[in-house]
């Protein structure tokens, strides 16, 4: 689970003819023109957004999220040495405010409070933050989305700015953040334990799946795994891999997400169980208005599918086409 990363950098590029400058950007960097939602819904750490303006503009201010930008994935250190060698129609450039991003859990709404307190921020919007702020300063942003996904303005919960350097600011968060996320935790973390267990032996490839959906949908932080064994019954012992996570998410969640990884259609890939403090959830815990393990399992898959990143599931379909062949293999 990820709660901190960098955002892009946004650089402001003065010109008085415009319209020479944004056709320059434009085949120079191979940028595609957009609005300033848009680049930033786009954009990576340390990517760069530029904004176009003419040269009496002084201020690092956007008109409106429709406005005009260009988004280069590059650093904005070698963006701008890319303008002063290539000798770009810029007379001057002012940078904004360095753009860290936040995950939070839902129902955290002291969260803002907390932090506008504790460092001294203030809570401004995204486009009043990026005005006010100057380029030594920090704009926080605060999301529940999970951050390895896109992130716009439609999903920014609240933004606080900071007049303090981003990667002493950066550095001062991370060390802060359990205190920071046990006291904006509106219940407190959840501890689960994962087991998986494969009567084929196919740990590699199952581990990996497993790991994938975790990871991918950062359902929370893996505090442990190896090997352990389990009791299906009395005087049986089996071999099964354990991950331990730590997590926000409701439990029951975690059980409906995860067996949709049991299954591929109707064949059995692996079991795999959750336990809350010792006490296994079991699949009508999480049935609601299915009647059996195959629907409720279709209806995790689906769920899957829908959530995964398209890079995610091809990887995840990759292994369990060769997962279903060995299978076949065996059958015969």
């Amino acid at each position: 689970m990820r709660l901190l990363r960098f955002g892009p950098s946004l650089a402001f590029v003065r010109s008085s003819k415009l319209d020479e400058l944004e056709l320059f950007i434009e085949n120079f960097f191979d940028a595609e023109r957009m609005s300033v939602n848009e680049a930033l819904k786009e954009s990576w750490e340390f990517e760069t957004i530029i904004v176009p303006t003419l040269s009496e503009e002084w201020k690092t201010y956007i008109e409106n999220p429709n406005q005009e930008a260009f988004l280069v994935r590059m650093r904005c250190d070698s963006v701008l040495k890319e303008l002063f060698n290539s000798k770009a129609p810029v007379e001057r450039i002012n940078l904004g405010p360095h753009i860290i991003l936040f995950r939070v859990p839902k129902g955290a709404e002291n969260a803002e409070t907390l932090l506008a307190s504790r460092y001294n921020g203030e809570l401004v919007t995204l486009i009043e933050g990026i005005e006010k702020g100057e380029e030594r300063d920090t704009l926080l942003v605060l999301t529940e989305k999970k951050l390895n996904t896109s992130i716009g303005l439609e999903d920014i919960k609240a933004s606080l700015l900071f007049r303090k350097d981003f990667v002493a600011f950066y550095k001062m968060l991370s060390i802060d953040l359990p205190i920071i996320m046990h006291k904006v935790l509106p219940e407190g973390w959840n501890e689960i334990t994962i087991r998986l267990y494969d009567n084929m032996k196919r740990y590699e490839e199952n581990i990996e799946r497993l790991l994938l959906v975790l990871e991918d949908l950062d359902l929370g932080y893996a505090v442990s795994e190896g090997w352990d064994w389990d009791y299906p019954r009395p005087f049986m012992r089996i071999r099964v891999y354990k991950i331990k996570l730590i997590t926000w998410e409701d439990p029951l969640r975690i059980k409906f997400l995860l067996k949709g990884l049991e299954y591929r259609g109707y064949k059995r890939l692996a079991d795999i169980d959750v336990f809350v403090e010792g006490k296994k959830l079991h699949w009508v815990d999480v049935a609601k208005r299915h009647d059996s393990k195959l629907e409720l399992a279709k209806a995790a898959r689906e769920e899957l599918e829908r959530l995964l990143s398209e890079d995610v599931k091809k990887k995840l379909h990759k292994i369990e086409a060769k997962l279903l062949q060995e299978g076949a293999h065996q059958q015969k």
